[in-house]
């Protein structure tokens, strides 16, 4: 299992989220090293700079070369996307309308790029929304009108599945460079510190009609510990796991 005793490189984006930001504290509590691309640098909460073992890049990923994302990606043991759509007019039908699905996409290929020497762990956080294929997860009628519906409506549905349907087609299970874990958080909810929580393959209820709620927290400090502890990620690498609150 690795530790702060034999610390890590990761790469992370969207570490100026409310979930992100979190990722990055984590990690830089258990002694990793990270680096960041975050938009603008006034973003970036005052407890995580400045720090000995964080990286602050900025820029906007998208506008990036391939070339310039492969430097950035050089040396890091794992990736964790943290991005999402501004919950606003402009966040939810302006563009890019697949930031989460581009981001995925270029940050893997950089991955490849680098020609690692051992597989690239790529963490994405995604929603209970977007079920896992490969599972054949179960639905009733009444949800899946609702996500029909939410794939018309909601543009950001659509790019958090299409970034979790690139992950399970496009790598898939044996990739040599790259292998992945998509989490899927139910009703995100603020708490200050890190409490029990639970996995599970697959939602054990309903994401529309009977969602569950999980602190920020306790997702980044789940993707962390799939970034860093062998045995963790050994267990829920390729597959989607689904976290809940205590009691959620």
């Amino acid at each position: 299992m690795k530790s702060e005793n034999n610390p890590q490189t990761f790469l992370i984006l969207g570490a100026t989220g409310a979930t992100g930001r979190l990722l990055v504290g984590q990690l830089l509590l258990q002694g990793h090293y990270v680096k960041a691309i975050v938009r603008s640098l006034h973003r970036v909460p005052d407890q995580l700079q400045p720090h000995d073992h964080l990286t602050l890049i900025e820029a906007t990923l998208l506008n990036l070369s391939d070339e310039v994302i492969a430097v950035h990606a050089k040396g890091c043991d794992g990736i964790a996307s943290c991005l999402g759509h501004n919950m606003n007019w402009k966040g939810i039908y302006g563009h890019p309308r697949r930031l989460v699905t581009e981001a995925t996409r270029r940050l893997c290929e950089a991955a490849k790029a680098n020609d690692p020497d051992v597989p690239v762990r790529f963490v994405l956080m995604n929603t209970t929304g977007n079920r896992n294929r490969d599972l054949l997860e179960p639905i009733s009628f009444a949800q899946k009108v609702v996500i029909f519906l939410l794939r018309i409506l909601l543009p950001p549905h659509v790019d958090n599945e299409q970034a979790a349907e690139y992950l399970r087609t496009k790598i898939g299970q044996d990739d040599p460079l790259v292998e992945w874990a998509a989490v899927r958080p139910d009703g995100l909810v603020d708490e200050d510190t890190v409490t029990p929580y639970s996995i599970h393959p697959s939602p054990t209820r309903s994401a529309i009609f009977d969602a569950g709620k999980v602190s920020r927290i306790n997702v980044a400090h789940f993707m962390a510990a799939l970034l860093s502890e062998d045995e963790i990620w050994g267990t829920w690498r390729g597959g989607m796991p689904v976290i809940y609150g205590a009691g959620g």
